[in-house]
């Protein structure tokens, strides 16, 4: 059983998802739950972006009833981080920037995700061994 921090770690996420989605669904572009809060989109992007994220939503609060989902939300979490760390660093993102325009505030909220990221996986690492000393006291 996850312990009430990793519960309310894991919970924390879905609600930042749902926040997500929802800024993605109603192009309420402002940092942190847009990512490239200030570059070109297309409205029916973000919509499917919005749709997509449920899957995290649902994973997420998966994760925060039962640990044997935990291991997958940190996976699809760190392909997250990945993923954008490469789109932060790729010719495509430079393409579409204004000439000087930094990719400091995508690096930055990339590293708020990887931050999280890491705290989670100390709790899952913390939360399996309290689980394994617990069986053998029993």
């Amino acid at each position: 059983m996850n312990s009430q921090l990793t519960r309310y770690a894991f919970l924390s996420g879905a609600l930042y998802f749902c926040c997500m989605a929802i800024a993605h669904y109603f192009s309420i572009k402002v940092p942190f739950l847009f990512v490239y809060y200030d570059t070109p989109f297309y409205a029916y992007q973000d919509k499917i972006i919005s749709f997509a994220v449920c899957a995290y939503i649902a994973l997420f609060y998966s994760a925060s009833q039962n640990r044997s989902v935990a291991l997958n939300a940190i996976i699809v979490l760190a392909i997250t981080v990945f993923g954008l760390s490469s789109v932060n660093l790729s010719a495509a993102l430079a393409s579409v920037l204004q000439e000087g325009q930094s990719t400091t505030p995508y690096l930055l909220q990339t590293g708020a995700i990887a931050f999280y990221l890491v705290a989670l996986i100390v709790l899952y690492i913390k939360d399996g061994k309290l689980h394994n000393n617990r069986s053998r006291i029993m």
